[in-house]
């Protein structure tokens, strides 16, 4: 089995790509976007639509309910499935996404997938991050697991309390999974090599899309059907921000500037992340048929 990862930072025109790739490898394609397992999470995650899909089959969108926890754990038996499903009928899993470490999850086998997720861990130490700082959680991480502390920087909430938790649950530190990245499958990984500033004013217009197709609405919509405004969905970037404008603590134009610079500062890590991808090619930018006849051709070698 051989799989084809489409990867990169947000708005790269990852979901263009690996659909026309799909179509011509006579594929299916499994996303690899922490927000896009959420149902009712559209416009802020960019979810392809029925146009957008052209036909091709998209699995791991729409599997979580959006007031529930979703973990790489969850993330890597469902998607597991799905590769597996594809390839044992004859067809080609194509991986898409921007979430790297659900994309890791997939390509290598790892330790980090293996430790399920405690909600009531998770949320204690999201208590601690907001009552007593960021500075204070990392802080609290350095001292059972020092060598994840300096590789984590404190801003990257997320994955502090993730490294937290792991070492909560099973008394080792997240540092000690020494397995490695043993690839699961033979695979070629693409990603689309915009220039920074192009890459910028993408996530702008994007940004400016999304608030004009109703991003307000669709947070509106998801508090008042009871999603709670702490749930693991709404950290998202865009959701977040809306919520604060919601709340009134917030302008409008100062909610769309901070989401543009989070945005940013996200595709930011992306690609530092990306970069260690053993094998990654990177193909210039351009329209889909070109960039997917690129990729072909890399997936073929």
């Amino acid at each position: 089995m051989k799989l084809l990862a489409v990867c990169g930072p947000t708005a790269s025109g990852k979901t263009a790509l690996a659909v026309e790739c799909a179509k011509r490898l006579n594929g299916e394609i499994v996303s690899c976007d922490a927000l896009l397992v959420y149902r009712g999470l559209d416009i802020g995650t960019a979810k392809p639509g029925i146009a957008e899909r052209q036909g091709i089959t998209h699995h791991l969108i729409d599997v979580a309910d959006p007031r529930e926890s979703f973990s790489v754990h969850d993330f890597e038996r469902l998607a597991l499935a799905a590769v597996r499903d594809i390839a044992a009928r004859g067809k080609t899993p194509v991986l898409c996404g921007g979430t790297g470490f659900y994309m890791n999850a997939v390509l290598f086998q790892s330790g980090f997938g293996q430790t399920g997720g405690s909600e009531s861990v998770r949320k204690k130490y999201e208590t601690i991050a907001a009552e007593r700082g960021k500075l204070f959680l990392h802080a609290l991480l350095k001292e059972v697991d020092a060598e994840s502390a300096a590789k984590l920087h404190p801003n990257d909430v997320k994955r502090v309390i993730r490294a937290l938790e792991i070492y909560e649950l099973t008394g080792k530190r997240k540092s000690e999974q020494r397995d490695g990245r043993v690839p699961r499958f033979e695979y070629t990984a693409v990603a689309i090599d915009y220039p920074r500033e192009e890459l910028y004013r993408r996530i702008e217009r994007r940004a400016d899309e999304m608030l004009a197709g109703g991003l307000i609405g669709e947070v509106r919509g998801l508090l008042a059907a009871g999603v709670p405004e702490d749930a693991q969905c709404m950290q998202g970037i865009g959701y977040k921000e809306v919520i604060e404008y919601l709340n009134n603590r917030i302008s409008q134009s100062t909610m769309r500037d901070i989401i543009i610079k989070n945005t940013r500062n996200y595709a930011k890590r992306q690609l530092t992340f990306f970069k260690k991808l053993p094998g990654l090619q990177r193909i210039a930018p351009g329209c889909a048929t070109d960039a997917a006849q690129e990729a072909i051709r890399y997936y073929d070698d």
